[in-house]
């Protein structure tokens, strides 16, 4: 595991563009499985920036997303479709073909699960996993108590989560109580992995990530026993 101190939150944006910049002009056609949530938007503003300069293309790229709302409307301002749409995907060259979500308003929502880690297998499985981490150690939306060997699936969402993410909706009671996530296997899977972390509050679960017990019960402590992970934080202690 690596870990890279920033001194700002622009700085753990660029560095963790750089390496998504690498990994895209090493392999143009990259499986990328990407993440929501303030920690990205710096990264996804530097990664637009560094294609429309024509340093790097997604026009051959494939994406997995995390997670999504349970019971969200695709095009609702709140979901997490809209969010990669207005932050990245927008401004690039995608193909919208390879862009994918799970389906928060599958009428079959298990199945739903079985299909997102199928589709991630037929691609060739995710090269380069970006990550996010919650105050209680989420790692997708994957609660504490969570089993390590979970495949996508879906989680009712903590008291503290759905406070955390109460700023994204006009009423806190908006908030959806569920939401379809990749596993932690499913995230495992990966072959490398970034995690990005800044601000007071992220510093207490990656001071909790680096005591190094690796517990069901802090989800992201998996990522310790994960071959290539680069965590990327900072912030005021």
């Amino acid at each position: 595991m690596k870990w890279i101190e920033v001194n700002s939150y622009d700085e753990m944006s660029n560095v963790a563009a750089h390496i998504f910049t690498e990994q895209l002009q090493a392999k143009p056609a990259s499986i990328l499985g990407l993440a929501t949530g303030g920690s990205p938007v710096g990264m996804y503003k530097e990664l637009v920036k560094r294609q429309q300069a024509g340093d790097i293309s997604f026009k051959e790229v494939t994406t997995f997303n995390l997670d999504e709302y349970v019971g969200l409307e695709q095009n609702s301002p709140a979901s997490y479709w809209t969010f990669m749409h207005e932050n990245l995907f927008n401004h690039v060259d995608i193909n919208e073909e390879k862009i994918h979500l799970p389906n928060g308003k599958a009428t079959d929502l298990e199945a739903e699960c079985v299909a997102y880690d199928a589709q991630i297998a037929e691609a060739g499985g995710i090269d380069l996993q970006l990550l996010g981490i919650g105050v209680n150690g989420h790692i997708g939306f994957n609660e504490p108590g969570t089993s390590f060997d979970s495949l996508t699936n879906i989680v009712e969402l903590t008291e503290s989560t759905r406070t955390e993410n109460a700023i994204y909706f006009d009423n806190p009671e908006a908030v959806p109580t569920h939401a379809i996530t990749m596993g932690i296997q499913s995230i495992m899977n990966a072959r490398a992995i970034v995690l990005i972390a800044f601000g007071e509050k992220k510093l207490e679960a990656i001071e909790k990530l680096k005591g190094g017990e690796v517990t069901e019960a802090f989800p992201a402590s998996r990522l310790l026993n994960h071959p290539n992970v680069t965590i990327i934080y900072g912030g005021t202690k």
